[in-house]
């Protein structure tokens, strides 16, 4: 039996560049080799949006370039945290066994505190609770993140082992699958592609819209003429030039250290090569945003398979725990 992969992203709409090489080609990879479950956790968007009219626009362009990037719902089960209401309650029963310390400790709960502090709200603190209950509520076994995310899911595994030994053996600790890209930085070449930073590509855009943004792009700091010897390990440009332009990405390091090749040329070459790599991605993503009910379908598909999942392990707490 194929072990069960789970993973969830907040509704962030369309998606960008760092989307797709941090995590979308991964979750694609994936779905041959392990039972996939991915989930868009509209509830964890809630602990820092306080305007949700965009949020089921953003569910359904984010879930409209999942399909189109190659998720495929026969082979896994896509669908909305909120949908599975189970999710809400494992939460709530995970909360009474989670020590109040664990969360306070959680690196990211004070940066939010720093980014928010008009809005720390419980959701805020209990985050790490309702994350472990996502993925123990489909006995999830391994967890794609990157680097970034595992102090995450060490809390997530503290969680599982704290209930495994007081209720008897009941999830598995979920382990790591650290996605294979590193970190991408977003055309400020300074903070991580973001589309609330307005730093990143979108994977939709069109030809001419990639071109203008890529053309954007902080390069390297030290170049500050065309005759200047360039450093591309320092480069954000030439990160994804590795990803996208792999076969001449070292003869572009060379002319660029020897100055045989600009900023510009550089990345006018870089926005080429995406918009060659995602025309296809682009074409079925068109095909698709003519089928709105089919978007629908799937996901209303994707939730009741993870209920008929959800209700099991929630029936199996509830007895543990004394509540049946």
């Amino acid at each position: 039996m194929k072990r069960r992969v789970f993973s969830g992203s907040r509704p962030t709409g369309r998606q960008h560049l760092g989307n797709y090489l941090g995590a979308i080609q991964n979750y694609v990879n994936l779905q041959d080799e392990y039972a996939c479950i991915y989930c868009i956790v509209d509830v964890h968007a809630l602990t820092s949006l306080e305007d949700t009219g965009s949020l089921q626009k953003n569910i359904y362009d984010m879930m409209l370039d999942w399909l189109a990037a190659g998720l495929d719902p026969r082979k896994s089960i896509l669908f909305v945290q909120s949908r599975v209401p189970e999710v809400m309650e494992l939460h709530t029963l995970l909360s009474m066994v989670t020590p109040l310390s664990w969360l306070l400790r959680v690196p990211t709960f004070k940066e939010k505190v720093k980014l928010q502090p008009h809005n720390v709200n419980y959701g805020l603190v209990g985050y790490p609770v309702l994350m472990t209950a996502d993925i123990v509520l489909y006995k999830g076994e391994v967890v794609p993140v990157g680097e970034d995310q595992l102090p995450h899911l060490e809390l997530a595994r503290e969680i599982a082992r704290r209930f495994n030994n007081l209720f008897g053996q009941t999830f598995p600790e979920p382990e790591a699958k650290l996605t294979s890209f590193p970190l991408v930085l977003g055309l400020d070449g300074k903070e991580k592609m973001s589309k609330q930073l307005g730093n990143d590509i979108e994977l939709a855009l069109s030809p001419q819209e990639t071109i203008e943004r890529v053309m954007t792009a902080v390069t390297d700091p030290a170049r500050r003429y065309r005759d200047d010897p360039g450093h591309p390990e320092i480069c954000n440009i030439y990160q994804l030039q590795r990803y996208f332009n792999p076969l001449q990405s070292d003869s572009i390091a060379e002319q660029c250290r020897s100055a045989n090749i600009g900023c510009v040329d550089c990345k006018t070459l870089l926005a080429e090569e995406i918009n060659s790599t995602l025309g296809p991605f682009r074409e079925r993503r068109a095909v698709l945003a003519t089928k709105p009910q089919y978007v629908a379908e799937v996901l209303a598909d994707g939730a009741e398979r993870a209920r008929v999942i959800a209700r099991e392990t929630l029936r199996e707490v509830k007895q543990k725990m004394g509540l049946l």
